[in-house]
């Protein structure tokens, strides 16, 4: 979903597994040459999803990268197919009234440039979630969880899956305990 930590996380899981990190947004960018809400303004969603369609594909064969991608990314099976066959998929799995309060005043995001805000994240929510969780290898609930109480969570469910070499991570003094 919107706002749920993807990017920021993600950055941070990059930085201390020794990777690279890519978001499919800023990739879509580079290729169309405009912000994604220009491409959604000019020429429409579904302009927008083919384009995702094709980074995702290119992004998925990628290897030592750590991929963010948009929430809506899970609305094309071609997408779902490949995230998941490929690549090992973390949902950041937040409330609708977590994103909200996070996101209310974000002017970037071109699906909650609406009247009602929090009712769009509900929607999207209803929508999206069964689709996530069918992508998803490991579902990371965050509510109100901080960047670094996050990124312990998701290294430490890659480390029990042997997914992350324990070796390779520095120390966290403060990872979560479970």
């Amino acid at each position: 979903m919107p706002g749920c930590g993807k990017s920021t996380v993600g950055r941070q899981l990059a930085r201390q597994l020794g990777l690279r990190f890519v978001d499919s947004d800023t990739e879509i960018e580079h290729r169309l040459g405009m912000p994604v809400r220009e491409v959604f303004a000019q020429q429409g969603e579904s302009a927008f999803r083919d384009a995702e369609q094709q980074a995702i594909d290119d992004l998925s064969t990628l290897a030592e990268v750590v991929l963010a991608t948009g929430g809506g990314a899970v609305l094309r099976p071609a997408n779902r197919d490949h995230l998941h066959q490929r690549t090992t998929v973390v949902y950041l799995r937040s409330s609708p009234e977590d994103l909200h309060r996070r996101l209310r005043h974000d002017t970037h995001r071109p699906l909650l440039q609406v009247a009602d805000p929090l009712r769009r994240l509900r929607e999207l929510y209803r929508e999206r979630d069964p689709l996530y969780r069918r992508c998803a290898h490991f579902v990371i609930e965050t509510p109100r969880s901080s960047v670094q109480a996050l990124l312990g969570m998701v290294l430490m469910q890659l480390e029990l899956a042997g997914l992350v070499d324990p070796q390779r991570v520095p120390s966290r003094v403060d990872q979560p305990r479970g």
